[in-house]
């Protein structure tokens, strides 16, 4: 019987597997739920601050046959805030959030400060990581990464953003080079520390939002400055991307990540159609998770590995107030349906 981090790795590698992992990465892909801090004790926000805490947190999700790894953080502003933005640590319910932004034009970026890891949220992190490496667990430990757009849109305030990438490309491209040069820092302190996968999360980089030329332009040129940034002792890496892909599939596949992961408004077989050749994740309803059953969650898991998803995952994250059982339920879906086709 394959590990937990086996089967990933095999997954990563395109090699076949007993049965697709069932992970969910960290970051703004969160995987804890009130249930779960009082189940093992620990809560938010103190677990944003707390490096202990945090491995604590981070492991319980394991032990509790939620899913087949463990990740931190559990929010997606420590780059921002690291980068001079004002971040609330938010309540048990709700996550870190942005609150006051360090610049106001991307002409400003010259005013910002290199990210210093050796300090604050980034620190906590990275000493998390230290920590859940030590237990010597066959479990992937997954660090978590926001990517270049949505940080850079955190540090100012998005509406100007993205007028400025039209507006100001030279100063645009300058911001975002060093936005995702702090990014990298980070993301390799990460592995050295001992995270098995790099997963990056760049909700405000769609193709929605920015259209396939600008997708192409700022989206996937910095994801692929992030990844190609990496040190090579590393298992995997992950990009998740929120929003419809039909219009920049092309795209998306010259994202040079081992897997990618989609939000359930995107159907897993005509992800598969596109990406013929490619590792992708997801998509489980995040609000089926919070607001449906086992049974429903159950459906949306064969659904999904029917449609052609080789790692299983919720699509963004989980709610906080996701009844533990219903999490479960995929996980407990895979293993049984894995029983069933060897019997």
């Amino acid at each position: 019987m394959l590990t937990e981090k086996e089967r990933l790795e095999k997954v990563f590698h395109h090699e076949e597997v007993d049965r697709p992992p069932c992970i969910c990465p960290g970051g703004m892909m969160n995987m804890i739920t009130a249930e779960l801090m009082d189940t093992c004790g620990v809560t938010w926000p103190e677990a944003h601050t707390d490096a202990e805490m945090m491995a604590r947190l981070a492991l319980a999700n394991y032990e509790q046959g939620c899913f087949e790894n463990i990740g931190v953080p559990f929010c997606m502003t420590v780059e921002a805030e690291a980068l001079g933005a004002e971040v609330t640590m938010g309540t048990k319910i709700f996550e870190p959030h942005v609150t006051g932004y360090a610049i106001d034009s991307v002409l400003d970026w010259k005013k910002l400060k290199p990210v210093n890891i050796e300090e604050g949220r980034a620190k906590v992190v990275i000493d998390a990581i230290r920590i859940l490496k030590e237990k010597n667990l066959d479990v992937p430990i997954v660090g978590n990464i926001t990517g270049p757009i949505s940080t850079a849109s955190s540090v100012m305030e998005p509406v100007n953003f993205y007028k400025d990438l039209r507006k100001h490309k030279k100063e645009a491209h300058e911001y975002m080079t060093f936005v995702t040069e702090q990014i990298i820092d980070f993301a390799r302190a990460q592995i050295a520390a001992g995270a098995d996968v790099i997963a990056i999360s760049d909700p405000s980089g769609t193709g929605e939002i920015l259209g396939p030329k600008y997708f192409e332009e700022y989206a996937v040129k910095y994801l692929n400055m992030v990844l190609d940034g990496l040190q090579d002792e590393k298992m995997g890496t992950i990009v998740h991307i929120c929003g419809q892909m039909k219009s920049v599939y092309r795209q998306i596949d010259m994202v040079h990540s081992d897997a990618l992961s989609f939000d359930s408004v995107v159907p897993m077989k005509e992800a598969r159609k596109n990406l013929e050749d490619r590792v992708l994740m997801g998509n489980v309803s995040t609000y089926a998770l919070e607001f449906g059953d086992p049974e429903r969650v159950a459906k949306l898991t064969r659904n999904c590995v029917a449609g052609g998803s080789n790692i299983i995952s919720p699509a963004c994250g989980l709610g906080t107030k996701s009844p533990l059982v219903n999490i479960q339920a995929i996980l407990k879906t895979l293993k049984e349906d894995e029983v069933a086709a060897d019997a």
